[in-house]
């Protein structure tokens, strides 16, 4: 069986920058992330449901999901986040399998921001790869990225798995701390081990 390696860390860490460096060494990368945002477009799988369960207010003018209004309800309610995650996650793993099915390289990574928060992925996932960072680090990255206010990163940060949790439950760790260079060191490094282990 293919190696799959879950690929996670917090808000901000940088898994987006990690997964591309594995694109570029020829690994098929799945993103989970890009998954939730096609099933949330105008026409996507989960917007019947998202309609039915939470209303027309929750649809941007395209018909796509709103997703600040979304991020502010399930902020203020953990039963709304319960409610669009048992929408999402299904259709989400279900679209993973299909893209696992159809990978060509020899091992597969498999972004998923919330990896350990979930069981979703356990039988899929073999190995577990974390990137890590400071949280001042995370905060600042995610303000340039997203624009979002420092106060709204730090209650997603807070909604997260610990730091030290996750570097406790992790088989594999890449530190992203220091300069582009140290982080594709450390990319080529478990590229490698990840072919022997294939």
């Amino acid at each position: 069986m293919t190696l799959i390696v879950g690929l996670t860390g917090g808000i901000g860490s940088g898994k987006s920058t990690v997964g591309q460096y594995f694109v570029d060494l020829g690994i098929d990368v799945i993103d989970t992330d890009a998954i939730a945002r096609m099933l949330t477009e105008p026409d996507g799988l989960a917007m019947n449901s998202i309609k039915d369960s939470f209303g027309q207010t929750m649809l941007a003018a395209d018909g796509s999901l709103n997703r600040e209004k979304m991020r502010n309800l399930i902020f203020s309610d953990n039963n709304y986040k319960l409610a669009l995650e048992n929408i999402l996650h299904p259709l989400i793993l279900a679209e993973t399998l299909q893209q696992v099915s159809k990978a060509l390289s020899p091992y597969i990574i498999i972004a998923i921001p919330l990896l350990f928060e979930t069981d979703d992925f356990n039988k899929l996932i073999q190995r577990s790869l974390v990137v890590d960072c400071e949280e001042k680090q995370q905060i600042l990255r995610t303000m340039k990225r997203s624009k979002l206010p420092e106060n709204q990163i730090k209650a997603i940060i807070a909604t997260q798995i610990s730091r030290a949790s996750r570097l406790q439950k992790a088989d594999d760790i890449i530190v992203n701390n220091l300069d582009i260079a140290y982080l594709k060191v450390q990319v080529a490094q478990l590229h490698k081990k990840y072919l022997s282990l294939s």
